[in-house]
């Protein structure tokens, strides 16, 4: 139930569990370095310098305080009111529960100038024999009468801290799984971020070579924000920090031993950051003590709510500024947190949360307090007279109105877009050349360059499922304008109205009116400058078409060599693609004795072509070659985000950075002018 399952979820959430209550003292400002490591035994150990589990019998108990915390449910000092004013762990359970899914854990303390030590056999306190090796099989004598910590070493002066080693039990756990070290990665990063000035060392000691990394943000949650936050930016990274009290009624044991209800006053503390970028995916982190809540909860719905209001105050005071009319309705909450990057968190004592996975928060006072600290934040802001406050609110403003004007626009073209019958008429762009096929699946749109490739194509083209629309030269480059400025581009807006799914949040894929989308342009140095231009449109508005790999890049060959009848061999045509491909077939023709036609023929476009010769090399699927546009993961956004910035954005010094720097690599014969 704890743990979740026994794969490597469930045995990398045992680590998370030991990692927790170090980082616990971190939060308390008792600990500023952990150290985790991954043994090849099928072990963990988590080191931290806190100021170590408590060694004294506990009151009532007849146990050290060590041993009550990993046997007792229930026991932590986060529990009840104890040690912690805000901790991760809520239930006691987290230690008690990973000794009991170990095969062998051993606990060593530093505190009061001496280090104690006290190991367990699957839960059981006892001595292990480690004098030939450290394993769970080593010998070992439970206690009988009474259980003891035994004291194994000294300390220096003021020094304290705990370290946990654990071994997975291969009666729980199947021996094929293991602990994974990139989770581990990420989960230190992201803690880290959220608890500024702890340094988390992880170790991988399972391979050849041993893995180490740490990280250390003084920065926070700014910080986790720059680190998350792939596009270029419209504003500052913002930091909106505050607290704010409220009464919670909680059951608490009078002197007569009976729960009564008894009012308390809490205090909770917000720290958020958060920016806007010129993308329109909205990445938002939140943590209640450092836990994660991917389903958000009552701090988020405060921090959402407050932004729409002051951001629809702000608007609605300058609607002639910003050219809002009647037609163009309200601003959604959609609007303003497309493009943004937030990392919400909040800290307060014994939170409640819907469910025992803790992903959504449900203390229902702190939506009150987040929206107090978020909107008093964002009033300040917007009356701020500073010039560079004043140009980024600008910035800001214009782009969530231009969000909602985009979803308006977006949902227009969406409904005059669908495909018509035969006895109704369409307002598709008239340059459009349809298909007759009502199949998506096995239709295909080809984006062609120029009218002179469009009437080749539409003799090569099989109309029943292959349709073409034509662009004038190079569209727009939308990665330096704004949303607005995109959908009043002719030639972009008409790309999105063909295809008849919308643009940008709006995008749905099963409206897409085509199976591919195939770029078809030229196989030269402007050919590709188009290309890149439209994956640009495609990448920053109609990116679900990219990760369903539906859309292409055609082809077309380079050169055409005729080969005359030699013998019994008949009359051959060979297509080329690369200077050097056709070097090797000149070459090949020569050793076997055979001539070619000169001069060869040397496509600069595909105007150049036959309908017959297009058709064979670029537009029938029995024969052509297509490129594959696609986005493998999470990372690979990322990577294609950076070189869509660097290449097409604002930013002109990084790009000729990147130009000198690749001079030396660049070959003059390759440039086709």
């Amino acid at each position: 139930m704890y743990i979740g399952s026994t794969d490597s979820r469930g045995l990398m959430h045992c680590l998370w569990e030991i990692i927790d209550n170090a980082v616990d003292e971190a939060l308390e400002g008792f600990c500023d370095h952990i150290t985790v490591t991954l043994h090849p035994d099928h072990s963990a150990s988590v080191q931290d310098n806190g100021r170590g589990i408590p060694v004294d019998q506990v009151k009532g108990v007849g146990l050290s305080g060590v041993e009550v915390v990993f046997t007792k449910l229930h026991a932590g000092g986060k529990f009840g009111g104890g040690s912690y004013g805000s901790a991760g762990g809520l239930h006691g359970v987290g230690a008690s529960v990973v000794n009991a899914l170990s095969a062998r854990l051993d606990v060593q303390v530093d505190r009061g100038g001496k280090t104690h030590q006290m190991s367990f056999l699957r839960g059981e306190p006892g001595r292990f024999d480690d004098s030939v090796s450290r394993t769970p099989n080593s010998p070992f004598v439970p206690f009988t009468d009474a259980s003891e910590l035994d004291i194994v070493g000294k300390t220096k002066r003021g020094v304290s801290g705990t370290r946990v080693r654990f071994w997975a039990d291969f009666q729980i756990f199947p021996r094929t799984e293991g602990f994974d070290f990139e989770q581990l990665l990420g989960r230190a990063r992201q803690t880290a971020f959220l608890v500024p000035g702890l340094a988390i060392t992880c170790i991988d000691e399972r391979g050849e070579e041993v893995a180490q990394e740490t990280m250390r943000f003084d920065g926070g949650s700014v910080d986790f924000v720059d680190f998350l936050a792939a596009d270029g930016p419209v504003t500052d990274t913002m930091h909106i920090t505050g607290e704010g009290s409220y009464m919670e009624t909680v059951q608490r044991l009078n002197e007569d031993g009976h729960l009564r209800p008894v009012d308390i006053e809490r205090t909770c503390e917000v720290d958020i950051a958060l920016r806007w970028g010129v993308g329109y995916d909205t990445t938002q982190r939140a943590f209640v003590n450092i836990i994660a809540t991917p389903k958000g909860g009552t701090h988020v719905q405060g921090f959402e709510t407050a932004l729409l209001k002051v951001v629809r105050d702000q608007v609605e005071k300058n609607q002639r500024r910003y050219k809002v009319s009647k037609n163009d309705g309200r601003i959604e909450k959609e609007d303003v947190l497309a493009g943004m990057t937030a990392v919400i968190t909040v800290r307060f004592p014994e939170p409640q949360f819907e469910g025992q996975t803790k992903e959504v928060l449900g203390t229902p006072q702190i939506r009150q307090v987040v929206n107090r600290v978020v909107t008093e934040y964002f009033k300040d802001r917007f009356k701020s007279t500073k010039r560079d406050l004043k140009q980024t609110n600008d910035a800001l403003l214009e782009k969530i109105v231009g969000e909602m004007k985009a979803r308006v626009s977006a949902r227009v073209h969406k409904e005059i877009s669908r495909r018509k019958n035969a006895l109704e008429t369409s307002s598709l762009p008239a340059k459009l050349a349809d298909c007759r096929s009502n199949d998506v699946s096995s239709s295909e749109l080809f984006i062609v360059e120029g009218d002179s490739a469009l009437g080749t194509a539409k003799f090569a083209r099989n109309s029943e499922y292959q349709a073409l629309f034509p662009i004038r030269g190079k569209i727009l480059n939308v990665q330096k304008k704004s949303t607005a400025d995109m959908l009043a581009n002719a030639e972009s807006a008409a790309i999105i109205q063909v295809i008849g799914a919308g643009s940008g949040r709006t995008f749905d894929l099963s409206q897409a009116r085509y199976g591919k989308v195939i770029l078809m342009t030229d196989a030269d140095v402007d050919g590709a400058h188009i290309r890149t231009l439209l994956l640009t449109l495609f990448f920053r508005y109609m990116r679900p078409l990219i990760e369903a790999g539906r859309v292409y890049a055609a082809v077309p060959p380079l050169h055409r060599i005729e080969v005359p009848r030699h013998g019994k061999k008949p009359r051959e045509v060979i297509y080329t693609y690369s200077e050097e491909e056709l070097s090797r077939e000149l070459a090949k023709l020569k050793r076997q004795g055979r001539s070619y036609k000169e001069p060869i023929q040397r496509y600069k476009g595909l105007g150049e072509m036959d309908a017959d010769q297009l058709a064979e090399t670029t537009m029938d699927p029995a024969h052509r070659t297509l490129r594959r546009i696609t986005l493998q993961d999470e990372q690979a956004l990322i990577e294609a985000e950076k070189v869509f910035e660097l290449l097409m954005g604002s930013e002109v010094a990084p790009r000729r950075e990147f130009i000198v720097e690749g001079a030396d690599d660049f070959d003059r014969e390759k440039l086709d002018a």
